[in-house]
Order: C-alpha cells, then structure tokens, then sequence
C-alpha cells in the first residue's frame, strides 16, 4: 500500500505493474464502502501490461474522509488530483458500483487533460430506480420525521432520537457511515447519471452479475443500449461483486478486451 496526499489528506492506494511507462495509466474506482485492494487479482492481470492504479476514495480504507460533503463531481476532481501526480496521457478506467459512478462522469466529459482509451464498468451505480409508490410514502414520512426530530425543543428532549431514526430507516451503508460521507451517499444516490451515458464516445465493456441485486441487470442492458460502442458480458449466478465471484471468466474477458 503507497501513500500519498490530496488537498492535504491522506490518501492510500494499491500500485501494479513493471510498465516503465506511466503515458498510459489503467486506475481501478471501488464501490461504496470497498477499497481499491479488493479488486486484487484483476490489478495483477491489468499490471502485466500497464501502470495499474487503484485509490482508496476519500472516507474508505486508508483514505481520509473529505472536509464536507462531495457530490460524484466532488470524486471526479479527487480522481483528477490524484493522477496529476503522473500527468498520464491516456487512462484506462475500471469501476465498481460507485466507482462506476465516477468513471461514466469521467467518460462523457470533454475537458479531460488525458485521452480515455477504454472503460470497464463492473455492475455500475449510476441508474435511478424507478420507486413504487410505497416506497415514496415511505421515504417522505421519513424526512418528515426528521424534520421534527430536527427541532432544537426535541433535540433536547430526545438527544439519540433521530440518529436511532436515521440507523433504522436508512440502508446498511448509511448506517455505517459518518455525517460526511452520509451526505456523499444521499447526494451520490439522488444524482441520475443516464442522460451521460450518450456521450461516452470511448469502446465500453460492461461486466455483470445476473444476480446484482444492489444494481440490476436491467442498469447493464439499458447502458449497453445507451452507451455507442459498449458490450455487455453476463456472469451466471455473480451478484454485485461479480469481479469477485467470478474472477475467472472476469479475468479472461479483461485479457481478451485489453490484449493482454
């Protein structure tokens, strides 16, 4: 594990490869609540043949969390500043569920100061799920709950009551979270990331559990169609880790994508 600083925080991340060259730089972007060592074999394989990067984000792993709250633009400029430190020409981008987030932001933007060459997303975050109307009522008496629980008067009288709130109606990552990075999640979640999806011009390898339940195979095959030059490779009885639970055939579709 190397260390480093951005914007005065520490930063950890895994390092890969005997490429002399550092022109061309593969970065790996984990899922929320992961680092960047759990992609662990797949940066052996992709380290054969480039300079393979794989960041722990701000808040996970051996990374500090950010001062406030990012948004998935706030990653996007952390990526950047990190990888100023090697002034890459072209990047390679490989992400996993939020990390999926950040690399289809990278992807359809233009003012990149390197050239993308290819991405792989990994049952990629970055779809709103359409919500049923259950789920609506529920969200809403939840935030009016909070509001009221939010009230100096019952702040006092109740000190624990909307942390017990938020622990019990949030899901487990929220509840694991700090305030900080709470509010990334909320900002992360809330932001749909479809309409990018047109604009990644670069060729797309999509890689996903058929049995993701955390981001369904339905996201896979709308970005597939949404994505110009994307391909999709479906891994019977993987869930969202599908990198993890089927790093096999996960590593022979990277050699044939990437010529290695």
């Amino acid at each position: 594990m190397e260390q480093t600083r951005i914007y005065g925080r520490a930063v950890g991340y895994e390092c890969r490869g005997s490429a002399q060259s550092k022109d061309t730089i593969a970065l790996f972007l984990h899922g929320w609540g992961a680092t960047g060592g759990l992609f662990g074999r797949l940066l052996d394989t992709v380290g054969e043949k480039y300079f393979t990067l794989a960041p722990d984000l701000p808040g996970f792993g051996s990374s500090e969390e950010p001062a406030e709250p990012w948004d998935v633009d706030g990653f996007v400029a952390f990526v950047l500043a990190f990888l100023e430190q090697w002034k890459p020409k072209s990047v390679l981008l490989f992400g996993h569920s939020f990390g999926g987030r950040v690399s289809i932001k990278l992807g359809a933007r233009k003012d990149l100061p390197f050239r993308i060459e290819k991405i792989v997303l990994f049952d990629a975050a970055g779809i709103l799920p359409k919500r049923s109307l259950s789920y609506k009522l529920k969200v809403g008496t939840y935030k009016c709950g909070k509001k009221v629980l939010s009230l100096p008067p019952v702040r006092k009288l109740f000190p624990h009551a909307l942390e017990r709130l938020q622990k019990k109606k949030g899901s487990a990552d929220y509840a694991a979270a700090s305030p900080v990075m709470r509010a990334c999640l909320v900002k992360a979640v809330n932001e749909d990331l479809e309409p990018l999806l047109p604009e990644i011009s670069v060729p797309t390898l999509l890689i996903w559990g058929e049995n993701d339940t955390a981001t369904p195979l339905s996201d896979g095959i709308r970005m597939e169609k949404a994505i110009p030059d994307a391909g999709l490779v479906r891994l019977p009885g993987a869930g969202h880790f599908s990198f993890l639970d089927d790093a096999y055939t996960c590593d022979r579709v990277l050699r044939s994508f990437l010529k290695i």
